[in-house]
């Protein structure tokens, strides 16, 4: 059992929905996103996703493509970010990190040795948003004998026909993108969700985690109440671009945490 699968277990029991946040690493700088993501359990973070910085984020808005360059910039690597996870794995080791990104970074690493690294650093899962399924025996399938979670992406477009072939090597949670587009990019509406989360779970016995256009606790909280738990990104995001202090992010973060957990 993965830190995913006991977390959720968890949550199940406490008849809790889960949170899940995204940051991205080195965000402005190492040094404040290390102190950020020390500091997300106890804001109320189920799950932390870690962005990845990538010089060509296709799946992502403005917000978290200038996250990424801002990162990059700051001189934030592949290295430095795995470096971070195991900083951060000194004080908590229960806590899931799901590293979130593209797949050339781990490819010029080499699948192996990244997949002994990332476990060595103490992450729980990848979500690698362009690699599909066709591509599985690329990372996916060494990436769950490595012990990691491999959680995959579902969508509006993600029709009756394809949804078996999305589903069939996923383990951890199903992230379901609640709006077409990239992130940020719109607002997700719980009455448009309702029915697509259904659907993907009348196929799977995994959680269905929905996120992109998560902005407030209210809609943390709407979201949540019609699938297992909710992402927040941009959101969080935004708050760091505009300079914030870390303990004002993570009051904000809280009131997001709080939303999902009241559904």
């Amino acid at each position: 059992m993965t830190r995913i699968d006991a977390k959720f277990a968890e949550l199940r029991s406490a008849g809790k929905k889960a949170f899940v946040s995204y940051v991205m690493a080195g965000d402005p700088d190492f040094d404040t996103s290390l102190e950020l993501v020390k500091g997300l359990p106890g804001a109320g973070v189920d799950i932390i996703e870690l962005g990845l910085p990538f010089t060509d984020p296709m799946a992502d808005g403005a917000t978290i493509q200038l996250a990424g360059q801002r990162a990059l910039e700051g001189g934030m690597t592949l290295d430095r970010t795995l470096e971070l996870a195991r900083r951060f794995r000194e004080t908590d080791d229960t806590t899931p990190i799901v590293m979130m990104g593209y797949y050339n970074p781990i490819y010029s690493r080499g699948v192996d040795r990244f997949l002994e690294q990332a476990k060595e650093a103490g992450i729980d899962g990848l979500i690698i948003v362009d690699l599909p399924p066709e591509e599985d025996e690329e990372l996916c399938i060494p990436a769950q004998a490595a012990g990691l979670n491999f959680i995959r992406l579902a969508t509006p477009t993600t029709d009756d026909k394809r949804l078996p072939k999305v589903l069939q090597n996923t383990s951890g949670f199903v992230y379901y993108v609640s709006i077409t587009g990239i992130t940020g990019a719109a607002e997700a509406q719980a009455a448009d969700v309702g029915p697509e989360v259904a659907r993907i779970k009348s196929q799977t016995d995994l959680p269905v985690i929905v996120g992109f256009g998560i902005k407030s606790p209210d809609a943390a909280q709407a979201i949540a109440g019609v699938a297992d738990g909710c992402v927040v990104g941009s959101a969080i995001v935004a708050e760091l671009a505009e300079g914030k202090k870390v303990s004002d992010v993570l009051a904000f973060v809280k009131s997001l945490a709080d939303g999902a957990h009241r559904a």
